[in-house]
């Protein structure tokens, strides 16, 4: 996403929307996307099949994923377990965390597009994404609601942040030679005790969210 000067598109009529996936799952990566939506595009986006990527198939994510970031500016942060839990045991708060990562793909669009409104779930205490965006970031309107993948925009953001998330997560396993499963479920703290009956219980946050409950059923096994 780093562009000259030059290269920014004049002020758009058109505004950002940024959403998260990962979050509730104990294996894998954090990965918040943002998507910019010139006005008029609602109506393409609602024909590609655009909504919640939580109401569509994981094959179907994936397959306007990719349409998407063909056609489409968009922005994608992935922070990895290690990471991650880089971070959190920084921020000690996971909406911070949260906004962090919301306010840098609100930044890295920026650089490509003078937009004036971005879209984003509301989380938290309103002003974490505020006061974590830079100098760019704060010259714009920034909304925030509850049920944000209403938005066009924000539904976009989804699916892209989504199909990171599968794809990360897919190749992680690869790495370590086991299914990840997605989500915490009884077949997640398996895994998880799994996982360290194999690699040991030091490798365990190159792989997963330490902060999860299922860290502790994993070491106590």
């Amino acid at each position: 996403m780093n562009m000259k000067q030059q290269d920014l598109i004049p002020a758009a009529a058109g505004h950002i929307g940024t959403d998260e996936s990962g979050k509730g799952d104990y294996f894998g990566p954090l990965v918040i996307a943002g998507f910019f939506c010139p006005d008029g595009q609602e109506t393409v986006l609602q024909e590609l099949g655009v909504r919640d990527s939580k109401l569509i198939s994981d094959k179907r994510c994936r397959d306007i994923a990719e349409t998407l970031q063909q056609g489409y500016l968009h922005a994608v942060v992935s922070i990895g377990p290690e990471r991650y839990n880089e971070l959190y045991e920084k921020f000690r708060n996971l909406n911070k965390l949260l906004a962090w990562g919301h306010a840098r793909v609100i930044e890295n669009i920026l650089e490509r597009v003078d937009c004036r409104e971005a879209v984003t779930d509301q989380f938290g205490d309103e002003r974490f994404v505020k006061n974590a965006l830079l100098t760019r970031g704060k010259t714009i309107t920034l909304i925030q609601k509850t049920r944000a993948e209403s938005d066009p925009a924000v539904a976009a953001a989804s699916i892209l942040a989504r199909a990171e998330f599968l794809k990360r997560l897919h190749f992680l396993g690869k790495d370590w030679d086991m299914e990840l499963p997605k989500g915490a479920s009884a077949a997640v703290d398996a895994a998880a005790v799994e996982f360290v009956r194999r690699h040991g219980r030091e490798a365990l946050g190159r792989v997963a969210k330490i902060h999860f409950k299922t860290t502790v059923k994993a070491l106590g096994s």
